[in-house]
């Protein structure tokens, strides 16, 4: 399996190596693994979603 680093991946998805590091830690990217004090993520993993944010679903205005 081909891995990036947290560096990469942070490039990658537009957020800080903080912010990846804290995915790694929380088990929010399957297939992460600590090497020593290197979090190894796999290529093809996907960016979590914000847990941060709500998402909203569109509703239609009603009109009287």
């Amino acid at each position: 399996m081909e891995y990036k680093t947290l560096k990469e991946a942070a490039e990658k998805w537009g957020v800080t190596p903080r912010s990846v590091n804290y995915y790694c830690a929380g088990e929010r990217i399957s297939g992460a693994v600590k090497m020593a004090c290197i979090w190894l993520i796999p290529k093809t993993a996907e960016k979590p979603i914000d847990g941060r944010k709500k998402q909203r679903r569109c509703r239609k205005h009603e009109t009287i």
